[in-house]
């Protein structure tokens, strides 16, 4: 039996050799800032490549995103890296954001052109910064040996003039020194093994690892969704319709339906997912379990990404 076998037992016969890593957003409150630490000790036994920390439209989080990077890197195993952008900074600015990273032991960076402060505003580059993503990889490159990560739009990035012109800044942001592209989160599998055909007749043989985000609210999931130019299948609405009130309900459902996206990218050969979390560990930890992963045993570090 295969995996792709009606009759084969669900996820039954997955190898435990899918590897993983998760996103998180830096809290506001105390509140949010113990749920976000209880979400990091269930996911840490997982043994994550890295987990992320995102950084708000136009830096608007700089300092909580550095102190929760920070704070992982120094009091965890996990390696831990860095969302930067290029919105609203100078390039001596994210010079400085860059070495403070370093000096705390950080060594791997998301790095992205970035939200405009206003949603719906024109992203405007800083007159002393960084054009866009490529060129932000290149300055950090010179200034420490980051691993770096890009982001990736299946689905085309919503400003993109094209399908091709967002192709070939993918590839100028890999070849100016990216590890690997990260993907928007997307709902079919074929979205994403389209996209993969045209990575690799554009000459990208970087790793594209998709993006994945468990719905635990659909109709926010629509509105961001509307926001990165993801479409959402009609039959997703049908799922979560009538489930407002019942929550423990819509988090089975959401589970489901993202667990059987990783189950059909894992028979397409797919082996790195990244998460996003929404500094909430269930639903991942559901997924990560179906796709085969356990809990490594106390005192067992997490894997650092090379």
């Amino acid at each position: 039996m295969t995996l792709n076998d009606p009759a084969a037992p669900l996820y039954a016969d997955l190898a435990g050799d899918a590897r993983v890593s998760f996103e998180f957003f830096p809290p506001k409150t105390e509140k949010m800032e113990t749920q976000l630490w209880s979400a990091i000790e269930t996911l840490t036994p997982l043994a994550p490549r890295f987990v992320s920390v995102t950084y708000g439209a136009g830096g608007s989080t700089r300092e909580r995103t550095h102190n929760t990077v920070a704070r992982i890197a120094r009091e965890t195993p996990l390696a831990a890296a860095a969302h930067l952008t290029c919105v609203a900074a100078s390039k001596d600015e994210i010079a400085d954001i860059a070495d403070a990273y370093w000096e705390a032991g950080v060594r791997h960076i998301v790095a992205l052109r970035g939200d405009p402060p206003e949603q719906g505003g024109a992203f405007e580059p800083h007159p002393q910064g960084y054009t866009g993503a490529a060129d932000l990889v290149e300055g950090l490159v010179k200034r420490h040996p980051f691993e770096i990560s890009v982001s990736a739009y299946p689905e085309v990035h919503p400003d993109a003039a094209s399908a091709q012109s967002d192709l070939d800044n993918l590839k100028r942001k890999l070849d100016a020194g990216a590890t690997r592209a990260i993907t928007q989160f997307f709902f079919s599998p074929e979205a994403y093994f389209r996209f993969l055909d045209k990575t690799a007749a554009a000459g990208i043989t970087a790793d594209i690892v998709p993006g994945i985000m468990p719905v635990s609210n659909f109709a926010a999931t629509q509105r961001m969704a509307a926001m990165c130019n993801t479409q959402v299948p009609s039959w997703m609405a049908r799922l979560f319709h009538g489930l407002d009130d019942l929550p423990a309900a819509r988090q089975l459902v959401s589970a489901t339906i993202a667990a059987e996206l990783c189950r059909q990218l894992y028979a397409g050969g797919v082996r790195d997912f990244h998460f996003y979390t929404l500094n909430r560990a269930e639903l991942s930890y559901a997924i990560c379990h179906l796709l085969g992963l356990r809990a490594q045993a106390a005192g067992n570090d997490s894997e650092k990404a090379a």
